[in-house]
């Protein structure tokens, strides 16, 4: 089979070269991985594979080993053995849960993360601008999907509420997962060679959306709980699965738990840094101190008091980890010290 019909059958499952790697393996992408082994696509077959020896070395950092989303080169038998995996252009991962500081990939290789709350008892601004935040430096675009719109009165209002505390660059769209209709806007960005991910806790209506999306019911559904929308895991590990637009949809189980991982730069509060760069001194608590602009703006009304917490919380979890990954990085390079990301201020009155 030639080198352009083999590209010509990746792009089915979202590969963006112009060329094939070479060394002789054959090129597969990771669309699920379970405690058995995983399973492959080569944009025809779906198949499983066993990763080789070198992933299974103790002590090897987790985001090396492959995840779903990636390319791979693989040698075939029986089973096939993943042998390497090949460079990720973007990748969405958070911090494992555990006193251990781990990297857990969500998905590598995706263009856009479809982040999905109920517009119902699911309803969390603050739980948005987290996983906003965890996008930031994974390299592929947000989106926010607001669901259950047909279930919902005030709906416009949430919408509104939370129009007003997002970047107007986020693209946002109210929808009834179950109506095709509604979920028209979404063909943008599940264009032929695009692949997403979809993330949001359980009971959002991922499972829902995405069969709406397959035109089939694929995924299991259940009922969410009435006192808070809340709902079971009925999808149990992430899946890539392909659209009939010609995209890849990457659906991933709810997420209870979203570490960040201590690189994030929370342009997300952009507004509050330039808030804090009004004040009269540049290590200014924002508490009493005087001239101090971040409590003129909540005292006004400018700035929420939800919104100021929920940067508070992130702001700290952020140094928290960071400083930890620094301490394990420092035990790596036998105590040399490393240059932390976030650099704190100097004490000094403004001019």
């Amino acid at each position: 089979m030639s080198e352009a019909t083999l590209i010509d059958r990746l792009r089915h499952i979202g590969w963006r070269g112009e060329s094939l790697p070479s060394g002789g393996l054959r090129l597969a992408r990771v669309v699920a991985q379970h405690r058995a082994g995983y399973e492959l696509h080569d944009g025809e077959h779906l198949f499983g594979a066993q990763p080789a020896g070198h992933f299974l070395k103790r002590g090897l950092d987790p985001a090396e080993r492959p995840a779903v989303g990636d390319f791979v080169e693989f040698e075939p038998g029986a089973p096939p053995h993943i042998q390497k995996v090949l460079a990720r252009r973007t990748v969405l991962s958070r911090a494992a849960a555990g006193e251990r500081y781990e990297r857990q990939v969500i998905a590598t290789n995706i263009d856009y993360v479809l982040v999905l709350t109920g517009l119902d008892g699911d309803f969390n601004p603050s739980r948005i601008e987290r996983y906003l935040s965890l996008i930031e430096d994974s390299g592929a675009r947000p989106v926010v999907l607001l669901s259950k719109l047909d279930l919902t009165e005030d709906a416009a209002d949430r919408v509104a509420e939370l129009r007003g505390r997002l970047p107007g660059e986020v693209p946002m769209h109210a929808i009834n997962g179950k109506d095709p209709a509604s979920i028209a806007v979404l063909a943008e960005y599940l264009r032929p060679g695009d692949s997403a991910v979809l993330v949001g806790s359980s009971g959002a209506g991922k499972s829902t959306l995405t069969n709406t999306l397959l035109g089939v019911d694929r995924m299991a559904t259940s009922a969410v709980r009435a006192h808070d929308s809340r709902g079971r895991h009925t999808t149990t590990h992430r899946a890539l699965l392909q659209l009939p637009t010609g995209g890849c949809l990457i659906d991933t189980p709810g997420m209870r738990e979203l570490k960040l991982t201590g690189d994030e730069n929370l342009d997300l509060f952009a507004d509050i840094d330039e808030l804090a760069e009004l004040c009269r001194f540049a290590d200014c608590g924002h508490g009493s101190e005087p001239g101090c602009a971040v409590q003129e703006a909540l005292d006004n009304g400018a700035l929420s008091a939800e919104r100021w917490r929920n940067y508070l919380k992130l702001r700290d979890e952020r140094e928290d980890q960071a400083a930890t990954l620094e301490a394990r990085l420092r035990r790596q390079r036998g105590g040399r010290p490393i240059d932390r990301p976030h650099g704190h201020r100097g004490q000094r009155e403004r001019d």
